[in-house]
């Protein structure tokens, strides 16, 4: 059974990093790929709690029926650059993908399954841009 995004986020409220399938402090930091150093992992993550805290207040997600992963993304022709899934329980599917900062454009930017990740839904010069 997966870990819900309301238990990943009460264990972050205690230092703890929980993984969707309920380890704890797994080295990985929720993390689900990188490629960046493992020793920027737990910094990464801690930031992007706090972006996923926001985030989930600002679209209202449903805590009890997601979880959140992280990945640290490599694009071809850009730099390295994190974003955060939120993802359904049930279906094992990504509701939304957030980045701060993207590799790609250089711009924050919200997917989502609801346009079919065709193009974002939302961009910003910086993630609080994405919060208004």
């Amino acid at each position: 059974m997966k870990t819900t995004l309301r238990q990943q986020l009460e264990a972050f409220e205690n230092g703890v990093f929980l993984d969707s399938d309920g380890s704890k402090d797994s080295g990985c930091f929720v993390f689900y790929d990188w490629f960046c150093r493992d020793s920027s992992l737990k910094n990464k993550s801690i930031e992007l709690f706090k972006q996923v805290k926001l985030f989930v207040k600002m679209k209202d997600i449903d805590l009890d029926n997601t979880y959140v992963f992280f990945k640290n993304n490599c694009p071809v022709g850009g730099p390295l650059y994190d974003d955060f899934r939120i993802v359904d329980i049930k279906e094992g599917t990504v509701q939304f993908t957030v980045t701060a900062k993207s590799g790609h454009t250089g711009q924050a930017e919200i997917y989502s399954r609801e346009n079919g990740y065709a193009c974002p839904i939302k961009t910003g010069k910086t993630f609080t841009d994405l919060l208004v």
